[in-house]
């Protein structure tokens, strides 16, 4: 999986390419969120749009992302969800714990 930064403004946006499934993925955007924390930003959003599948190893990794970023008082926002990723998010419930958004300038925009 490959992750592509971009910065707008105080927002971070995480671009993800690849399966969210195992080991080094998950280590890898977790390092990534932890990096950006630590450099003092706490708003971030990661688009899922070329997310093709996550497993449950996949979703404990985003809702672990999102805690630490809500312990810095931030906050975390996922834009562009597949359809096959969605219907996971929907039967695991999670659609409840995330914020979700159609696109990336929706999802940075909600930030203001």
């Amino acid at each position: 999986m490959t992750i592509k930064e971009t910065m707008h403004g105080s927002v971070a946006l995480l671009a993800l390419k690849g399966n969210l499934t195992e080991e080094p993925d998950t280590t890898k955007l977790r390092e990534k969120v932890q990096s950006l924390l630590q450099e003092g930003f706490a708003k971030v959003v990661i688009d899922m749009k070329g997310v093709r599948w996550i497993s449950s190893t996949g979703l404990g990794t985003l809702i672990a992302v999102l805690t630490s970023i809500k312990n810095k008082g931030g906050d975390l926002r996922l834009a562009n969800i597949t359809e096959k990723v969605e219907s996971i998010f929907v039967i695991t419930q999670l659609v409840k714990v995330f914020k979700t958004y159609e696109t990336t300038d929706r999802a940075i925009a909600s930030f203001k």
